[in-house]
């Protein structure tokens, strides 16, 4: 997958080496500008929406949290009683979820930094990819989805959708220095993705909140 690789390989030196701090900062309860303090709100209520589509009690379950980023979602998985892979492309926000997960729940963690999508990582009763899906076209996002499908019962997942407002901003984000942009977010709609992944794909719902919006959907093979 040629495409998915320079993609993974975009993200991966965004996020391990010029935006570590700032992602750092905003998953934290530090001060941020009212900008990054709606991202922060939106990406909260995401979060709760996706693990809503999880049983309440994931005592026995074993679950993938594809792109954890800094292990926000990784706690809440593991204090409702599952047992979890966090697996992230960048090791530097892989080694600040370790750091920030309470040590009571560390037995229950595997951290790994790497492909999220890697075989080894082992089969699931669920995954959640909160955001970690965004920067790709419609064929990996659907490539990716049935090789997890392949080894979980469920993927809970999130992309941005196209709206008008995202739709502006991605056609702005193209007359940046290409030495300055972050990784492009590729909106979708249900029908692009659909036809890439094939029967199994629903729309969740989604949560829009100043510059955060973002759609939660969920296939199950």
């Amino acid at each position: 997958m040629p495409d998915y690789a320079r993609t993974r390989a975009r993200v991966e030196t965004y996020f391990d080496r010029t935006a570590t701090k700032a992602w750092e900062r905003l998953t934290s309860d530090a001060p941020v500008s009212r900008i990054r303090q709606t991202v922060r709100e939106g990406r909260d209520r995401m979060r709760a929406l996706m693990l809503s589509r999880l049983p309440q009690d994931l005592r026995g379950m074993r679950v993938l949290d594809a792109g954890c980023g800094t292990g926000m979602t990784t706690e809440e998985l593991a204090r409702r009683g599952a047992v979890v892979v966090a697996a992230d492309i960048s090791p530097k926000l892989v080694q600040i979820a370790q750091d920030r997960l309470p040590v009571a729940l560390l037995p229950q963690v595997t951290f790994q930094a790497g492909d999220m999508t890697d075989p080894a990582l082992g089969s699931f009763d669920a995954v959640i990819a909160m955001d970690s899906l965004i920067y790709y076209g419609a064929d990996d996002i659907g490539r990716t989805l049935r090789a997890l499908g392949q080894r979980a019962g469920q993927v809970v997942f999130t992309v941005a959708p196209r709206t008008p407002l995202l739709m502006v901003m991605w056609h702005a984000g193209k007359l940046f220095p290409r030495s300055d942009r972050s990784p492009v977010m590729i909106p979708h709609g249900l029908r692009d993705l659909t036809q890439a992944t094939g029967p199994g794909l629903a729309k969740v719902g989604r949560v829009a909140r100043g510059f955060y919006i973002s759609d939660c959907l969920e296939y199950r093979p």
